[in-house]
């Protein structure tokens, strides 16, 4: 039927002429670009009401006080925004660290306290202990009144847990917190959200938790403060969401290269898990910015597994030197020294990482020999435990931690950390690199070292062994002590706190150039805490961890608007 005169009309005026209606729908399914322009409009909103600036000139929000610049520092790293605010940020805690702040009077002067003395330490700055002494009473026990105060409790006790080695004070402050929380929460006395993040935390300390992890949970809790910012909310839930579409995109493509890889090796008996270890590399470094260092750390991390598997399970001790030889040769020419069933993981292995070379700029390319030199190295230790595994050998216990620490991958993984990441944000520098090769680990690789041996070897204890199984730190110290199974995993657990608390001291002794490569080592040890949560071992049995990989990757994120 043909258009009335009026609605011609209409169209003209509204058409240009033309006689149609515009577009309902213009734009509407361009979803990531109009999420990404709202994400740009959001932060510089932040920016000029929060900061009372434009675009990159503010002074960090002078007028705020000590605990409002404490919690906005807080909100913006567990939103995962902190990549947005960084100058903003190291105004904010400069503020912290040179005012002491008077808390006397406060409601909130505990977790005001507490938070302030997590931050800088956190962020390489040693606080004294001290500043607790206040909350105590005249016995020097802790005021019982404190218990009427949850947040500020749970505050104290992640503050706590950047305890460094002999700090016995902070060792006072987590049995007293947790003793205090652990009830609150039996006796329901919690409300949400603050009882979701007091379990949380009894499991794995906030400072100890994988950021994106914990930026997953606190987008839904946040809404439920009274005091959140709406801005701040829609901004972190577009960054999520922004940053989980590429992780997918990348995960589609790691997929594709896994199955290609390990259909193509044939080595059955070796673990398939290329999504588990894409988990543990978004625990490193989530942010769009370091996708290449993603994918690159993924390879070479399922390379590295492919060559441990075979160790472990796999290859007689005659092969294990054979493949060891190889390795070490790192040449094409050895192809022929190998067992027929190992030459194609041998090509593939060189192939990959001429191809990671291929992919770094010409200033960058020096990179790949610090990688190969660790993965040679990993090779190295490797094979003395299949020595000792072949021989029925059982070391003393600082024989095993000597080669286990060794082995259980942080000293070759922390240049493969770096391999991918942009030089133009300060992290992969020529200093960092050397720092994570030393000849003598660093105190943070090999305190990292150490929780992840410990962590995994009371995972591995708990299930059943494989023959060619060499004793796990937990029975060598059975072993050379007289004690019984309970006892020595209470030590080993000991131990990989000592680890942390080594990390922590670490952190705060360093270089500061070097901070930002240190972190994502240390972001590589909290992946751990979640991996081997409770004795299981997520990415040996990857089962364990499905719920939080669907979760981390699949579930919708609420809220948010286009």
């Amino acid at each position: 039927m043909a258009a009335s005169k009026a609605a011609v009309a209409k169209m003209n005026a509204v058409n240009g002429g033309a006689g149609f209606d515009p577009s309902m729908w213009r734009d509407f399914f361009v979803v990531e670009e109009r999420m990404r322009a709202r994400a740009e409009r959001l932060a510089r909103e932040v920016r000029r009401r929060i900061f009372g600036a434009g675009d990159g000139d503010g002074e960090g929000g002078v007028a705020m006080s000590v605990a409002e610049a404490a919690t906005l520092v807080d909100t913006l790293e567990r939103l995962g925004l902190d990549g947005h605010f960084r100058h903003e940020i190291g105004v904010l805690l400069g503020r912290l660290r040179r005012e002491e702040a008077d808390f006397a009077g406060s409601d909130d002067d505990l977790h005001t306290a507490a938070l302030r003395f997590r931050l800088l330490r956190q962020h390489g700055v040693w606080v004294s202990p001290d500043m607790f002494d206040k909350f105590r009473v005249g016995t020097g026990s802790f005021s019982s009144s404190l218990r009427d105060d949850p947040r500020g409790l749970l505050s104290l006790y992640n503050a706590a847990h950047m305890a460094a080695p002999r700090e016995i004070a902070l060792d006072d402050i987590i049995a007293f917190a947790r003793c205090h929380l652990e009830a609150l929460s039996i006796e329901g006395k919690l409300k949400s959200p603050l009882a979701e993040q007091v379990s949380r935390a009894l499991d794995i300390p906030l400072p100890r938790f994988p950021r994106r992890l914990e930026t997953m949970n606190y987008l839904a809790e946040y809404e439920q403060e009274d005091e959140h910012n709406d801005m701040l909310l829609e901004l972190a839930r577009l960054e999520f969401e922004l940053a989980r579409s590429l992780h997918l995109e990348e995960l589609k493509a790691l997929s594709l290269w896994w199955r290609e890889l390990y259909e193509s090796v044939k080595l059955s008996y070796a673990r398939d898990r290329l999504v588990e270890s894409y988990f543990w590399t978004c625990g490193v470094f989530h942010e769009e910015e370091y996708s290449r260092a993603r994918i690159m750390f993924a390879k070479v991390f399922g390379l590295l597994s492919l060559m441990d598997d075979t160790y472990d399970v796999h290859a007689t001790l005659e092969e294990c030197y054979k493949l060891n030889e190889a390795i070490q040769r790192w040449d094409e020419g050895a192809i022929s020294i190998l067992p027929e069933y190992l030459r194609m993981f041998y090509i593939k292995l060189l192939s990959n990482f001429d191809e990671l070379e291929a992919t770094l700029e010409p200033h960058e390319k020096f990179r790949v020999s610090y990688a190969k030199n660790a993965f040679k190295l990993s090779s190295e230790y490797y094979l003395r435990e299949a020595k000792w595994s072949n021989t029925k050998y059982t070391p003393s216990f600082a024989e095993h931690l000597e080669v286990s620490v060794m082995s259980s991958g942080f000293p070759m993984l922390a240049p493969v950390v770096l391999m991918g990441v942009h030089d133009d944000v300060g992290v992969a520098t020529a200093a960092a690199f050397e720092w994570a090769t030393a000849a003598v680990p660093d105190a943070v690789i090999a305190a990292s070292g150490e929780v992840a041996r410990f962590l995994n070897d009371i995972a591995s204890h708990r299930v059943e062994k494989n023959e060619k199984d060499v004793p796990s730190s937990v029975e060598c110290y059975m072993a050379e002590h007289g004690v019984g199974e309970e006892a020595a995993l209470a030590a080993v657990a000991a131990m990989a706190e000592h680890g942390w608390r080594t990390i922590n001291r670490a952190l705060m002794e360093m270089d500061p150039g070097l901070l930002p490569a240190a972190r994502l080592v240390v972001n590589l040890t909290r992946t751990l805490e979640v991996i081997y949560l409770g004795g299981r071992d997520g990415y040996t049995f990857g089962g364990d961890i499905k719920g939080l990989v669907v979760s981390l990757f699949l579930d919708p994120v609420a809220g948010i608007r286009l």
